[in-house]
């Protein structure tokens, strides 16, 4: 089943009580979420077989700052793959929507989850930037041209514009006990 489907499948008011109950700070965003929404299911889906859609919940980590005590993490996953591997998973939040909705949905996930969670959980990934595709797409931009101008950089640039992992660690914790 692809996403597309799924979606013309239920009207908004069920998606909405489902996106409450899983994702209750997002109350104030509804009206966002509903103009995608109505969005999506007008949008024609793309022919896209590359990756299905995968949720898998997680136990949160206990030093994270959260409530939840599980989480729904939404992949894409080359299709027929070992689900272990990592190296098949791919974030997937800067795909264009219409990919989105041509995805399969992978049997693992439409065993696990409702059809209204599958819903709710990839419309919050797929708003996760932002409520307009437009936007995400200029994101996306964004960081592929700062990764290009990064590789244009020579040693000695590199060394004077960035700093390492531990240095910017040590700047967080210094800055968080300033506070």
């Amino acid at each position: 089943m692809k996403l597309s489907e799924l979606i013309k499948s239920y009207n908004w008011l069920s998606v909405e009580l489902t996106l409450i109950k899983l994702y209750p700070d997002q109350n104030q965003m509804l009206d966002e979420y509903r103009k995608v929404y109505e969005k999506l299911k007008v949008t024609e889906p793309a022919d896209y077989d590359e990756l299905e859609i995968i949720l898998t919940e997680y136990d949160s980590d206990p030093d994270f700052e959260s409530d939840k005590e599980t989480y729904v993490d939404v992949l894409g996953q080359k299709k027929n793959s070992d689900l272990n591997d990592i190296s098949n998973s791919y974030a997937i939040e800067f795909l264009e929507w219409d990919k989105w909705l041509g995805m399969d949905l992978a049997l693992q996930t439409t065993k696990n989850f409702s059809d209204l969670e599958i819903i709710a959980h990839c419309l919050y990934e797929m708003t996760f930037i932002d409520y307009d595709e437009d936007v995400i797409q200029q994101q996306l931009k964004s960081l592929t041209d700062t990764v290009e101008e990064y590789k244009k950089l020579t040693d000695e640039e590199r060394k004077q514009k960035t700093i390492s992992f531990e240095e910017l660690k040590r700047r967080l914790d210094d800055k968080k006990d300033s506070k």
